[in-house]
C-alpha cells in the first residue's frame, strides 16, 4: 500500500513538472518569516509600495512552484529582498534538478514532508519571543518531587492519599493554566523535529550539501534535545489519534507530576539558546525548496533567460522581453544607453504594462536569476515605484499629496550613490496642466540624475520636448478605424504624434455636438500653444 501511494505520488510529480500550482495561498502565513526577518544586509528589501505597484502576490502565485511551507515563505523571503551578489552554485544545483528527474524527485519527496499548515509556525521558534515561566514556577518542581513522595509513601501509610488529593487539585489547576502554553507549541514544535530530519536526509547529497557545509553543527544541536520534543509530537497525536480511555490515564499521570509545564519551560529555554542553529536548518531548506522552485519555473515559462549582471550603470538592454503573468503577451525590445526612458501613448496601449514589465523582470532576475525574455543585462540597482497611487481618507491625505511623498522617497534614494530604477506611471496627474508639467520636468531631471534609470508615463507631450536630451523618446499606439481601436502594445521609436481621444468618443456614438466642439477647442488650444512658441 505505501509502496502504491509513494508510486502515484511519483507519478503525478512528473506530470506537474513546470505547471502552475493549483493551491490555495495564505500570504498572512506565507509573509510571516519575511516580516520578522533582519534584512539590513541586503542591497535591497522591496518596499510594500512597490509590491503593490507590481501585482507582486498575484506574481508570487506565478512564480512558486514549492514543495514546503519553509520553501514557499523562504521563496517570499528571496523575491522581496535584493541580495549584494548571486552564486554561481545555485546554477549547477538549477541545471542538476532539470536534467536529472530521478535526482529531483527524490528531493520533491522529502521537501513534501513539510506541507503541513503546522510548518509555517517553525520560523516561530526562532524569530519571536518564547513563552517565560511566571516568577512563582520554581513552585511546579516542589509539587512534582511532593507528589512522587507522596505515591512511593502510601504503602507505608494510606492518609497519605488525603495530601496527595490536595496537591493533585492544585497541580490539576497548573496543569490547565499551562494548556494555553502548551497549544502554542504544538504545531511549530513537532514541525521542527520534521524539518530537522528532511534537512539531515538532503545534506546526505554532496551537491546539495555544499550549500551549506557548517550545517552538521545545527543539527547536531538540535539533535541534542531531539528526545524532548518528541513529547510534544506525541501530545499532538494524541489530540486525535489515541483512544479516549488511554488518553485519560496519561492526562492524570501528567496532571499528578506536572509533566506537561516542565517539560513545555524545559525545551523552551533550550530553543531559546540554539536559534542561530534552527534558523540555519529552516535557510537550508528553504533554499534548496526555491532553487528546485526555480527549475520548475524555467521548465513551464515559455521563454526565459539567465540575465547578465553588472553592466554599467544607465545601461539596460532586453530582447523579447514580456510580462509573464499576461497570456500571449505581446515581446517588446528596449535599449537603455545612457538616457532613461520616457513613454508617451494613449490609454489602454500598454504604457503600464511595459513598465511594470520591465519593472518585474528586473525584481526575478536579481532575486532568482531568471528573467522572461530571450536576452537581458542590467546593473544591480533598486527598485522603486510611484504607479498605483490612490486617496488615503483614514489619514486625510490626498491623492496628490500621497504622490509627492512617494517621489520624495526617490529623490532622496536617487541622492545615494546606488544604482536605481525609478518605474513612474503619469506623474503628478492629481494636479493642473501647468504645474504638473513644471513639477515633473524639475522631478523628472533631478531622477535621471546619477547611476539611476527612470522609466516614465506621460500623456504630456510637452514633458517629451522638455526632456529629450535626458531621456530616450518612445510610445505606444493604437490604430483607429472605422468602429473599432485595435492595440498591437509594440513599443515604438520617438513620441507620440496621432491623437485619438476624440476619435474614439465618436466611434463610441457621442453626440455630435459634443465631438464638434471638442474639435474646436482642440484646434484653439493648439493654435494658442503655437502662437506662444513663436
Amino acid at each position: 500500500m505505501i509502496l502504491n501511494r509513494k508510486k502515484k505520488k511519483r507519478e503525478e510529480l512528473q506530470q506537474t513538472f513546470g505547471k502552475v500550482k493549483d493551491d490555495s495561498f495564505h500570504f498572512d502565513l506565507i509573509e510571516r518569516y519575511f516580516k520578522a526577518k533582519d534584512n539590513s544586509n541586503a542591497f535591497q528589501t522591496l518596499s510594500d509600495k512597490t509590491c503593490n505597484d507590481l501585482d507582486f502576490n498575484e506574481l508570487f502565485m506565478f512564480l512558486d512552484r514549492t514543495h514546503s511551507k519553509v520553501g514557499q515563505q523562504f521563496l517570499y523571503q528571496t523575491l522581496r529582498t535584493i541580495p549584494k551578489s548571486n552564486s554561481d552554485s545555485d546554477e549547477t544545483l538549477i541545471d542538476h534538478f532539470l536534467n536529472d528527474s530521478d535526482f529531483r524527485t527524490a528531493v520533491q519527496l522529502q521537501l513534501e514532508e513539510l506541507k503541513s499548515t503546522d510548518a509555517y509556525y517553525i520560523s516561530t521558534l526562532f524569530q519571536e519571543e518564547h513563552q517565560k515561566a511566571p516568577k512563582w514556577f520554581f513552585v511546579t518542581r516542589i509539587l512534582s518531587v511532593l507528589s512522587l513522595v507522596s505515591v512511593l509513601l502510601i504503602p507505608v501509610s494510606q492518609q497519605i492519599i488525603f495530601f496527595l488529593f490536595g496537591i493533585f487539585i492544585i497541580n490539576m489547576m497548573i496543569h490547565f493554566w499551562n494548556k494555553k502554553n502548551l497549544y502554542q507549541y504544538l504545531g511549530s514544535i513537532p514541525q521542527l523535529l520534521r524539518l530537522t530530519k528532511v534537512a539531515t536526509e538532503l545534506h546526505k547529497d554532496k551537491q546539495i550539501a555544499a550549500q551549506n557545509n557548517e550545517l552538521e553543527k545545527s543539527l547536531k544541536a538540535i539533535s541534542g534535545i531531539k528526545r524532548r520534543l518528541s513529547f510534544f509530537r506525541l501530545e499532538a497525536k494524541m489530540d486525535n489519534d489515541m483512544a479516549a480511555l488511554v488518553a485519560g490515564i496519561i492526562e492524570l499521570f501528567k496532571i499528578l507530576f506536572l509533566i506537561e509545564p516542565l517539560f513545555l519551560f524545559g525545551v523552551l529555554k533550550r530553543l531559546d539558546s540554539m536559534r542561530k542553529e534552527m534558523d540555519d536548518v529552516f535557510s537550508f531548506v528553504g533554499k534548496i525548496d526555491v532553487l528546485l522552485s526555480v527549475a520548475l519555473l524555467r521548465k513551464g515559462a515559455r521563454k526565459y533567460c539567465i540575465p547578465k549582471i553588472g553592466s554599467p550603470a544607465k545601461k539596460l538592454q532586453a530582447k523579447h522581453l514580456y510580462h509573464p503573468l499576461l497570456p500571449d503577451c505581446v515581446e517588446n525590445d528596449i535599449n537603455i544607453d545612457r538616457k532613461s526612458v520616457l513613454l508617451t501613448g494613449s490609454n489602454m496601449s500598454g504604457k503600464t504594462t511595459f513598465i511594470r514589465t520591465v519593472g518585474i523582470n528586473v525584481i526575478s532576475g536579481l532575486t532568482l536569476n531568471t528573467c522572461f525574455a530571450a536576452d537581458i543585462e542590467m546593473p544591480r540597482m533598486r527598485v522603486f515605484s510611484a504607479i498605483r497611487i490612490s486617496d488615503d481618507l483614514l489619514n486625510d491625505k490626498s491623492y496628490y499629496f500621497e504622490e509627492v511623498l512617494t517621489i520624495k522617497t526617490m529623490l532622496e534614494a536617487g541622492k545615494e550613490n546606488v544604482p536605481n530604477l525609478f518605474l513612474l506611471d503619469e506623474i503628478f496627474k492629481g494636479t493642473n496642466t501647468i504645474e504638473r508639467i513644471s513639477a515633473g520636468k524639475a522631478v523628472l531631471s533631478s531622477l535621471a540624475g546619477g547611476e539611476n534609470i527612470v522609466l516614465v508615463s506621460t500623456h504630456d507631450i510637452e514633458l517629451a520636448d522638455l526632456l529629450h536630451e535626458e531621456y530616450a523618446l518612445f510610445h505606444f499606439s493604437e490604430n483607429v478605424n472605422h468602429k473599432t481601436v485595435d492595440f498591437d502594445y509594440r513599443i515604438k521609436d520617438g513620441k507620440l504624434k496621432t491623437r485619438n481621444a476624440i476619435r474614439i468618443l465618436e466611434i463610441n456614438d457621442y453626440p455630435e455636438s459634443i465631438i464638434e466642439e471638442a474639435n474646436s477647442i482642440s484646434i484653439e488650444l493648439d493654435n494658442n500653444k503655437n502662437k506662444i512658441g513663436r
